[in-house]
């Protein structure tokens, strides 16, 4: 049995329900391209709205990150990775919190008691030493000297006020050297494995800081970093988890794992997060804007790095590769076999188009050289950054022309781009328990009407393809084969103010998925729901299976205007629509 189904039983076995994995890329949360971490999806919950399965939550949640895209390549690094997480909505707290991950580790995994190290939150001005989490540790055979007090890294907060509270992070000695009697944070040979967020306090905009009447609890536990220390290896690309996919570019290749290291696992990750982003249900292709431009850039720089492996790029082995991933995966997750041949086109032909790039790259190094001329920085820059070119190749090319680079010149140049990505992403990537306020809340509710109201004006056949929501304004993404005119634009707007006018109730109900599905309610991704779901419903105009929040009528909503309407993909059109307060 491998880690995540010993993970599921264990705290089922401890109360808690399953809840499935919802999909990576995130529905009405601009925050983030991609769901980043496992209590994304649990916002709402988190935030205190009731969840249909209780108190006691558990599951295995795919996440993407791409902020450090460039370290994609070392032993530990993935864009793609499974998080396990266990939660307590106003149920248990520290003690039992602390004693299932304690026993988990111990008697479930069997990992020794004296590979095992903790921090806790050593307190401040406003909130004190969690003294609760420390003596817990002692009492289950943690040694004092194994405990660290720290306070950055020990607190955890979303932005800069709301819902916060100490934690306690749970590390594993990962060397053969001989284990130290006491504790260093810092040393790199203890790995953390694990992290218990206690929700405990409330901090307002003016820093003040409150108790809070329900605690949560959230946990995380990352599965590939688990399962290589679980199998006594130092590189997350000898596991069970990767293995075989290695050993696939391995055999493609002809090459060994050795003295390939680099490129195997860029290839081998990058493959493996296209394949779940273009699988998702949200219809992500590539292209040179948010989700689209990520999936592009890891098809490319996994295209890149077969050709410095010498592999046939036009073979079918990145098909190959896809397919042993979607085989590992798909008893997990249901989309990878629903949409494989999805993933396959997409990898396929977004292979053809970089592979015309590459030409053109070259005939632009050609250009560039034509007279002898030495490759300048910004030269050799442009050659990565617009035709995918890595360094080694132009270095290579020169070469054989008995030219240099400025290699200097191009480090100054994609470490100025580097800065400049990871700056304007910044707020693309944190994530936290933003996004949830009083208009984003309007513009939920806004975004049934609409929907409703389309399925009016244009047709039955309408259904929502995505969304999202700001606090300045809505995104709605719907099945539509024509540009709408002025008319059909100007008659959903005015049926959607003629609901809010009309003031109706929004109603929450709980129901099986089953019944709901039979009530007639509406739903986008019905795969990432659990068996029992949350249903709102408005008068007899709109019924959907969703996770809110909502307001209560409509009649608070304000006034309803289409700003724009356009194409968003083919079939596919898009409207972006705003609130009016009109007091």
């Amino acid at each position: 049995m491998n880690l995540k189904d010993l993970y599921i039983n264990y705290f089922i076995s401890k109360g808690h329900k399953q809840i499935p994995s919802a999909p990576v890329v995130p529905e009405n949360d601009p925050s983030v391209l991609f769901n980043t971490a496992g209590m994304q999806p649990l916002i709402p919950y988190l935030m205190g709205e009731e969840h249909p399965y209780g108190t006691r939550l558990v599951d295995y949640q795919k996440c993407i990150r791409t902020n450090d895209l460039e370290e994609i390549g070392d032993t530990t690094h993935h864009t793609f990775f499974e998080m396990l997480g266990n939660w307590s909505l106003g149920d248990y707290f520290k003690d039992e919190s602390i004693e299932f991950s304690f026993e988990f580790l111990v008697s479930v995994l069997n990992i020794p008691v004296e590979r095992l190290a903790v921090t806790v939150f050593a307190g401040n001005d406003s909130i004190p030493f969690d003294e609760v989490s420390y003596n817990k540790w002692i009492s289950l055979g943690i040694k004092s000297e194994r405990i660290a007090k720290t306070e950055d890294d020990n607190f955890w907060i979303a932005g800069e006020s709301g819902p916060c509270g100490s934690d306690t992070e749970i590390f594993y000695f990962r060397s053969d050297d001989e284990i130290p009697e006491s504790f260093d944070p810092e040393d790199e040979r203890w790995v953390e494995i694990w992290n218990n967020v206690f929700m405990q306090y409330y901090k307002d905009s003016e820093g003040n800081v409150t108790e809070l009447p329900k605690k949560n609890v959230d946990t995380g536990m990352g599965v590939e970093r688990t399962t290589a220390i679980l199998e006594g290896v130092n590189d997350n690309y000898k596991s069970s988890i990767w293995r075989d996919v290695i050993e696939l570019i391995s055999n493609i290749s002809g090459l060994s794992y050795e003295g390939n290291e680099v490129s195997m696992r860029i290839i081998a990750d990058h493959i493996r997060t296209a394949v779940f982003i273009s699988a998702d249900n949200a219809g992500i292709k590539p292209s040179n804007t948010n989700q689209g431009y990520i999936l592009r850039r890891l098809i490319r720089r996994a295209i890149r790095h077969a050709k410095a492996l010498n592999i046939d790029i036009n073979s079918d082995w990145e098909e190959r590769i896809a397919l042993l991933i979607i085989d590992k995966y798909k008893s997990y997750y249901n989309e990878l076999l629903d949409n494989k041949d999805i993933v396959l086109e997409v990898l396929r032909s977004e292979k053809i188009k970089f592979n015309r790039t590459l030409e053109k790259g070259l005939r632009e190094f050609e250009k560039a050289t034509i007279n002898n001329k030495d490759i300048d920085g910004d030269t050799a820059f442009h050659l990565y950054d617009t035709y995918g070119f890595p360094i080694e190749l132009t270095k290579e090319m020169a070469n054989e022309k008995g030219l240099n680079v400025d290699e200097k010149g191009f480090i100054l140049k994609f470490k100025a781009h580097q800065e400049l990505s990871r700056t304007a992403s910044q707020g693309m990537f944190k994530g936290g328990l933003a996004g949830n306020g009083e208009v984003e809340t309007k513009y939920h509710t806004a975004t049934h009407l609409l929907n409703a109201a389309l399925k009016v004006v244009v047709g039955s056949d309408v259904h929502q393809k995505g969304s999202n929501i700001t606090s300045e304004r809505m995104r709605f993404d719907f099945s539509c084969d024509h540009k709408l005119s002025d008319e059909e634009k100007n008659k959903t707007e005015d049926l959607v103010n003629n609901w809010i006018n009309e003031g109706i109730d929004v109603v929450k109900t709980e129901m099986s998925k089953e019944e709901a599905i039979k009530s007639g309610a509406e739903c986008m991704f019905i795969e990432k729901y659990p068996d029992i779901v949350t249903v709102y419903s408005i008068g007899d105009i709109s019924k959907e299976l969703c996770g809110g929040p909502h307001v209560s009528n409509t009649s608070l909503l304000g006034k309803f205007k289409i700003v724009k309407e356009e194409s968003s993909s083919t079939g596919v059109r898009r409207i972006k629509a705003v609130l009016i307060d009109e007091e």
